[in-house]
Formats: C-alpha cells, sequence, structure tokens
C-alpha cells in the first residue's frame, strides 16, 4: 500500500469519532448516519489491515495501534487546520491546554512550570488531578496533552508513553522559624525521636528516607504522614514539627520567613517529568514549553526564588 491508496476522507472520519470518542456524536457532527460512519471506519481498517477500535457494544475503544493512527492522524488534520487558518488570514486563535497532575505533586511546582501558559492571553488552560494511572488512561484516550508526575512511565510497547524529565530537587527538612531557627540537622543522623510531619508512603522519597533511617539505626517520631503536598505544606506551618519535603512546596513560608530549612539530604531528591504520548499533536504553546529546556524557574515563582539543586535536559522515551 502506498499513500496514494490511502483514503483521507476515511482517515477523518476515524479521526473524528476518536476525538469525540462516540460514534454518535461524531456522526451528528459530521452530518452523517452512525451506519454509514461506521461502514467507512471499517473500510479504513480493511484497507490498513488492522483493527483501530475494539468495539463492546455502543462502546468504542482505541486499539493500541488506533492510538497510534491517532497520534498521527491528529497532527494530519491539525496542521490542515492551521493551514486554513493561515491561508484565511486568521491567527492561531485560542489554543486548548488539557493538563493532569498526579495528585501528590506540588502545586507550587504546577503553577511554576505552566506560568508561561497562564501568560498566554491565547491559552485557555483546564488542569485535573488524579492517580498516575488514571491520568495516563485519559492520556491514551487523548482527553488530556500532558500529565505532571514525580515519576516516569515504565516502558510499554502498548501504551505509547514518552516521560521528559524537568528537573529535580533535594528533599529538604523545614521547621517553624519560631522554634527551629538556627538549628542544623543532619539527616538521617540527628532526627532519631524527633517529631516529624512526611509525604504518605506513596512517595518514593519517602521510602528512600525509611530505608536511611532503618540502615542507620535512626528512629523519628512520626506525628503525621500526609499524601497531599498542599496539606503537608499547612502542616509545616502551623506545627512545631520538622517537616520533610521538596523546598517548593513551601517557597512562599521560606521566603516570608515563617519557615526556616533545617536540614537537606542530598540521597534524597524528588523527580518532576512531563508524560505525553509519543508522536501526539501538541498545541503550540504546549509544545514550546515541552521543547525548552529545563530551568531553574519551575523551583521558584516570580518574586520568591528558591534555587533547583540539580537540572537535567535528558528525555525517558519510555
Amino acid at each position: 500500500m502506498d499513500i496514494s491508496q490511502l483514503n483521507f476522507k476515511h482517515l477523518f472520519y476515524f479521526w473524528r469519532v476518536a476525538k469525540q470518542g462516540s460514534l454518535t456524536h461524531a456522526a451528528e457532527q459530521i452530518r452523517t448516519s452512525q451506519s454509514a460512519l461506521s461502514t467507512q471506519i471499517r473500510q479504513l481498517e480493511t484497507r490498513l489491515g488492522t483493527t483501530l477500535f475494539d468495539r463492546q457494544g455502543c462502546q468504542m475503544a482505541l486499539t493500541a495501534t488506533g492510538q497510534q493512527v491517532f497520534a498521527y492522524a491528529e497532527s494530519i488534520f491539525g496542521l490542515g487546520e492551521q493551514m486554513l487558518g493561515w491561508l484565511e488570514g486568521r491567527d492561531e486563535g485560542t489554543a486548548h491546554v488539557r493538563v493532569g497532575s498526579v495528585s501528590t505533586m506540588s502545586r507550587n511546582f504546577q503553577v511554576n512550570w505552566l506560568r508561561p501558559l497562564l501568560q498566554d492571553p491565547a491559552v485557555v488552560l483546564s488542569v485535573e488531578s488524579g492517580s498516575l494511572q488514571a491520568l495516563t488512561e485519559r492520556l491514551l484516550r487523548h482527553q488530556l496533552d500532558v500529565v505532571l508526575a514525580n515519576q516516569p512511565v515504565p516502558s510499554d510497547p502498548g501504551r505509547p508513553l514518552s516521560s521528559r524529565f524537568l528537573g529535580s530537587q533535594d528533599i529538604s527538612l523545614v521547621g517553624r522559624a519560631d522554634r527551629w531557627a538556627g538549628a542544623v540537622l543532619r539527616a538521617p543522623e540527628d532526627l532519631d525521636g524527633i517529631e516529624m510531619a512526611m509525604p504518605s508512603p506513596q512517595h518514593g522519597v519517602r521510602l528512600q528516607f525509611d530505608a536511611l533511617c532503618f540502615s542507620a539505626g535512626v528512629q523519628p517520631r512520626l506525628r503525621a504522614e500526609i499524601d497531599d503536598m498542599t496539606m503537608l505544606r499547612l502542616i509545616a506551618r502551623d506545627s512545631g514539627w520538622i517537616t520533610m519535603l521538596p523546598e517548593v512546596v513551601v517557597q512562599d513560608e521560606l521566603h516570608s520567613g515563617a519557615l526556616v530549612r533545617t536540614g537537606q539530604s542530598s540521597q534524597l531528591a524528588e523527580r518532576f517529568y512531563a508524560i505525553t504520548v509519543r508522536n501526539g499533536h501538541l498545541a503550540a504553546p504546549l509544545d514550546r514549553l515541552l521543547s525548552r529546556e529545563p530551568a531553574g524557574d519551575i523551583f521558584t515563582d516570580a518574586s520568591n526564588p528558591i534555587q533547583p539543586t540539580r537540572t537535567s535536559s535528558c528525555s525517558l522515551n519510555d
């Protein structure tokens, strides 16, 4: 089969059904019958020699091959729409960027990374949180454009996802200034019996920290373990306990002097990733943001600098 044998009208119909996630809605938009639309998609599958949808009653879910074909179709027809806009003298118009964020991620980090999009008047941004598994499933169904996470996705030929490393920050120990100003604590050596609030065991850094404490024969006094970084930030601010977290989580409190850093561990770091569908079509503002080199401003806000400890431009094509 060569390119002249590819029926782009059938490919367009497939693209609209996959984009809508519904044969009914796509048929209404294209103004054709569901049966005609279904027939032409089956003709495309026959021509390509592969199944693009798993059909279970009225439900149509993309197969692994269908996901890859959709990614190509998204690029083809997305560029076609941009070409028509250029020919008609229109600008790119509004770009809708849909972001998923793992619920354990720092909200400060998210805002810092997304700031170029927030400052772009042509961007309409939507952000939702959830588990990594749920968000990557929505990403594969093209209901999200990017997922921010603190771990990369594993390599899986059936799931065409890429993880781009955005940067990392060493884990710090922080405490209220009225109690811990001037204190210097080694992690984990000086933490035996110290009252602490920590991330929950769902965080990889927590498991690493527990292993370091066990190896050193140190047992902090656990007062709270928190899954949500915003809640952990409030615990750090309002309790008198030492809290273990990336400094970006409490950047405002450190800048104001309400909290102070009492220690830092170079053996522990939280890493941040942007996960996308490999070869998928992205809105231009998001593509530019993902293409830039990792920058220190993802660990700062506009006025309260907290310097990153490490960044790298490596990309994991998992």
